[in-house]
């Protein structure tokens, strides 16, 4: 089946679905991926050639079902009619925003988190009332069929569609007309998917990553900071979007936070790099000063700190593997300047700011989010929207946030039988235009 096929098909079934029927499609879900949650971690690992089976529990099966109950238990508060205000001269009308499901939503997800990111903005669309059509990574092909499997399970081909293939699969899929498309992935490859969007005035949600700064104050208790950056980085073998990519530090030496992290450990990753990952990390490592923060071992990705000279190219460089980039920089005005310097991230993680500092950062740069004294975490609570900003994408899915996403938030108005303000209504008197008068001044 093409994704044409699939949008037709979806298009096709009559009516849209009850609270009743979304939360049964989303018990189904969670059944399904609970039941089989050791059949994807086998999958992945293969995929991966090594993938650590607690990371893809929590990562790839947990949060999706996470987001699912959190959609059940809230679905019926988010669907209620949102009463807005009427002004006093269209007084006594009544006025009111009800979510209304956009349609079709066609998924596109990475290779990195190939359920997670693919799973959580369907369920997100099926929670408003939408059927869904999801593209999965060709890197990840056995998670891919799996995917494939447990949708015609649950919820099944009524609600959600699967299409498999390559790079001219995915062309073909981006430029469907969608009633709203998501992409995770690149920005190179989320440039190409807009444009093949603008074609048919798809909205779009773009996930893209970016460098994400993990920034250590002066205030920062440095084995704590440096153990909350190394379990951001280790997860995954630091393939993900909102993982730590480079540490600015303030007030603290390289040499001392690198002593941190030997004492904070594990400093070793135990998922694999997958594709041409093992490539680019060789390519990132030219010309840097590099200290692997554990000696190889099979099976594992030791962390890598790397200091850049300064102009180098990989310093503007999203990392997304085991290395982590570290500079020192004079103070927080040198860590915006560097923030300024680049697209806004996915996350900014400080440890150790005043509340000043804070302040100052949430005021004077960009970024998806801004967490402080952990990396990474947030990511999985279901209650808070998750995007980015600028160069990291944009929209927001996650509970309440996917929820008005994925709706057409239409507005509604009742009328009363009269209102000051049709004296305005032609032919307008002279009442009407002293009136205006009045109000203009």
């Amino acid at each position: 089946m093409t994704a044409a096929e699939a949008l037709g098909a979806l298009r096709a079934i009559p009516g849209r679905p009850s609270l009743a029927e979304r939360r049964a499609a989303l018990r189904g879900l969670e059944a399904v991926l609970l039941r089989r949650a050791e059949d994807i971690a086998v999958a992945a690992a293969a995929d991966f050639g090594g993938r650590d089976r607690v990371e893809t529990l929590l990562g790839d099966v947990l949060t999706v079902v996470q987001g699912a109950r959190h959609a059940r238990r809230w679905l019926g508060w988010w669907a209620r009619p949102r009463r807005a205000g009427v002004p006093f001269p269209f007084w006594p009308a009544r006025a009111w925003v009800e979510p209304v499901p956009k349609g079709v939503v066609g998924v596109m997800g990475p290779w990195n988190y190939p359920l997670q990111l693919c799973l959580w903005p369907a369920v997100d669309a099926l929670a408003a009332g939408n059927r869904v059509v999801i593209k999965p990574s060709e890197l990840a092909p056995r998670v891919a069929l799996l995917l494939s499997d447990i949708l015609a399970e649950a919820p099944g081909p009524d609600f959600c569609r699967t299409i498999l293939g390559g790079p001219e699969v995915a062309a073909d899929f981006a430029a469907q007309p969608w009633d709203h498309l998501v992409f995770t992935g690149g920005a190179a490859v989320g440039r190409r998917v807009m444009a093949a969007a603008s074609d048919t005035l798809t909205p779009l949600t773009l996930e893209l990553g970016g460098q994400c700064p993990a920034i250590v104050l002066p205030g920062a208790d440095l084995l704590r900071a440096a153990q909350a950056i190394l379990a951001g980085k280790t997860l995954n073998a630091g393939q993900t979007c909102v993982a730590p990519d480079t540490v600015l530090l303030i007030g603290h030496r390289a040499e001392d936070f690198a002593a941190a992290c030997r004492a904070a450990g594990p400093v070793s990753a135990t998922t694999a790099l997958l594709g041409q990952g093992a490539a680019r990390v060789a390519a990132l490592l030219d010309g840097a000063e590099a200290d692997a923060l554990a000696a190889p071992a099979p099976g594992t990705q030791p962390i890598i700190l790397a200091r850049w000279p300064a102009g180098h190219p990989a310093t503007m460089t999203e990392k997304f593997g085991p290395i982590l980039g570290v500079e020192v920089l004079a103070d927080l005005a040198a860590a915006m300047a560097w923030l300024r310097a680049r697209p806004a991230p996915l996350s900014i993680a400080l440890f150790g700011p005043t509340r000043a500092e804070e302040a100052a950062i949430a005021a004077g740069v960009r970024a998806g989010a801004i967490t402080v004294g952990r990396c990474v975490d947030h990511v999985a609570w279901p209650g808070l929207g998750f995007g980015g900003a600028g160069g990291s994408g944009f929209g927001r899915y996650h509970g309440r946030a996917g929820f008005d996403t994925f709706s057409d938030l239409r507005a509604r108005v009742r009328h009363g039988p009269f209102a000051l303000a049709r004296m305005f209504d032609a032919p307008r008197g002279s009442r009407a235009l002293a009136l205006l008068e009045r109000l203009l001044r």
